[in-house]
């Protein structure tokens, strides 16, 4: 995993962002941050990163947002997040690999097998549903997409983060709708937005996906 400060001003207030598949902080940078620090994780190839260099103690105020992947990596490390004030799901589930719950196992273990550019071109279209923000940029080689998907699909746990509101789009072609809301519905309180798998375009700050 890698980290990168999208904003570091010794603010009393963090958000700690678990980004998702294949992106960067262009997914993200239009985000008005306000008096956030704002820290963000991607890149899930490994698993490999010490909390506890970044002091969350010295936060008054601690927010988790995870999306999509991020939503099932955040299931490694449910230790260091619990002294978060608040955490929220976006467009992911804590079963990410799921017939029922995520993205279908037959689905993914294809896309898998045979992930090439072609077949990652049409991945990141269906995040977008075919309308991809030219301002996004995705910097990872095929072989370092690969080996993402193929680490996620490695991953062994039975924990589950306990969210306080999961974000759903109505139109998730990633992780199907329905799945999410069938996972969600009986564990937090929901919010169902009009979107693709990528919902940041709903929003101008950080502050708004916390509400």
């Amino acid at each position: 995993m890698q980290y990168q400060w999208l904003n570091k001003k010794n603010n009393n207030k963090l958000i700690l962002f678990l980004n998702g598949w294949a992106m960067n902080e262009s997914a993200v940078e239009h985000l008005n941050k306000e008096d956030f620090d704002i820290l963000m994780i991607n890149d899930y190839r490994n698993f490999e990163l010490d909390f506890s260099q970044f002091n969350f103690e010295k936060y008054s105020e601690k927010y988790l947002i995870c999306w999509s992947m991020g939503v099932y990596v955040s299931n490694l490390f449910i230790e260091e997040f619990n002294c978060f004030n608040k955490k929220i799901a976006i467009n992911g589930t804590n079963k990410i690999i799921d017939d029922n719950f995520g993205i279908p196992k037959k689905i993914y273990n294809l896309t898998v097998k045979f992930f090439n550019e072609t077949s990652c071109d049409k991945f990141i279209k269906n995040i977008f549903n075919g309308n991809i923000n030219s301002e996004i940029k995705i910097t990872n080689t095929i072989e370092e997409l690969k080996e993402e998907l193929i680490s996620i699909q490695n991953i062994k746990t039975q924990n589950e983060t306990i969210f306080d509101k999961a974000i759903i789009s109505k139109e998730d072609i990633i992780i199907p709708t329905k799945n999410q809301i069938a996972y969600w519905q009986d564990k937090t309180k929901l919010e169902i937005i009009d979107s693709a798998h990528y919902p940041f375009k709903n929003y101008t700050s950080w502050k708004e996906l916390l509400c």
